[in-house]
């Protein structure tokens, strides 16, 4: 065994857990910058809460900006100079993952007021951060991304074509809370799309060649979790209290995971995607989700099936409640292949052709794209496949 494992946050998790918002504010300081979601915190019926929340523990809210959509580099540099010079304690995120990364990045940039494309990763100035940051504490009110777990900020710009992360560990929030009750008004496309997202940073993580003892065990306990509350969050619309702690853990883990063991063809996939096209990142994942791992497994099975990614996938199947346990291999790596398509069409995953890729911009797509810690290499006509089929 040989691995590390990337910095955490405090973890605060149970339904009812933004009660400690407050307090653990002030572990900080009081003077906060709040970011939330353009339209998402609204949608909240604890947000008159939470403000009550902040304001009965004296956190004095000194600016709240608000993030509309993935956010670009322009949009983190603008709160960031709008910032600069604020006395500011710390920040807090309450939102989605794309408020949660947007967040990060201008937590980690306030401190020097620098442009956030001094640091981005394959497209930015080469700046290595210094690690100062300003105190983070995030929020999630959906669960998809995990990013209240990890390092990353992800950034999208549609002009120029790329989808790219500001990356430093000092970026990580000291403080999450998960409160699953939060996901009570989420959508059930959002549901859909960002559980299909966090389940497979979960199969990624757990397959993926980087992957350990560590994050197995984490992957495992959650992606029996999203087994058992995915379908049932989404066909009750949020309201199943159940299920919505299985997903938030899920999302949660799959944070924890991905920045432990990296993530597969999928993602490889799935940020230039996002960047060449304005599609939700949730959807580009929850859509490539079905095919990328049945042409993995169609791969393992023909070039090595001895892998032991192959075992894997027999116990994701079981984990999932695809397969029943002593079922031979054979079946059950069909029962996988087809549970996941059919998940996907159960949760209505729309195709990318209906959002504008078409198989004339799929050699673009490629280029850009890249197999990361897939558990065995694909062909170019077999991660060609994976685009489009689902066109």
């Amino acid at each position: 065994m040989n691995f590390q494992v990337a910095r955490l946050p405090a973890l605060h998790f149970s339904p009812g857990a933004i009660s400690v918002l407050g307090e653990q504010v002030c572990e900080w300081g009081q003077r906060i910058l709040l970011i939330t979601g353009a339209a998402s915190f609204e949608l909240l019926d604890q947000r008159f809460g939470i403000l009550d929340l902040l304001q009965r523990a004296g956190v004095v809210l000194v600016a709240r900006a608000e993030v509309s959509g993935e956010p670009s580099p322009t949009v983190v540099d603008q709160i960031v100079t709008a910032q600069r010079g604020t006395e500011i304690d710390l920040v807090v995120a309450i939102g989605g993952g794309s408020v949660l990364d947007a967040a990060k990045c201008v937590a980690g940039l306030l401190p020097t007021g620098d442009s956030v494309m001094e640091y981005l990763e394959g497209v930015g100035r080469g700046k290595v951060h210094d690690g100062r940051s300003l105190p983070l504490i995030a929020v999630p009110t959906t669960a998809g991304t995990g990013s209240e777990a990890s390092m990353n900020g992800v950034l999208v710009d549609h002009q120029q074509g790329f989808k790219k992360s500001f990356r430093h560990p000092s970026l990580v929030p000291q403080v999450a809370i998960v409160d699953p009750d939060l996901l009570a008004t989420s959508p059930q496309s959002l549901i859909a799309a960002n559980g299909c997202d966090a389940l497979s940073q979960l199969l990624e993580s757990y397959l993926s060649t980087k992957a350990s003892p560590f994050t197995d065990g984490l992957a495992l306990s959650a992606i029996e979790q999203m087994g058992q509350g995915l379908i049932p969050l989404w066909e009750s619309a949020g309201e199943d209290a159940a299920a919505r702690s299985a997903v938030a853990y899920g999302s949660m883990v799959s944070g924890i995971t991905l920045a432990n063991a990296g993530l597969g063809a999928v993602h490889g996939l799935a940020g230039p995607i996002g960047g060449l096209f304005p599609i939700a990142h949730g959807v580009v994942c929850g859509t490539l989700l079905g095919e990328a791992n049945r042409i993995n497994i169609d791969a393992l099975r023909s070039r090595d099936p001895s892998s032991g990614a192959l075992k894997k996938y027999v116990i994701i199947g079981e984990k999932l409640g695809f397969c029943e346990a002593g079922m031979g291999e054979d079946a059950a790596l069909d029962r996988v292949s087809a549970g996941l398509i059919e998940w996907v069409e159960r949760l209505q995953i729309p195709r990318l052709g209906t959002l504008g890729v078409s198989q004339a911009g799929l050699s673009d797509i490629l280029q850009r794209s890249d197999q990361k810690a897939n558990p065995i290499t694909l062909t170019e006509a077999e991660f060609s496949a994976i685009v489009s089929r689902r066109i």
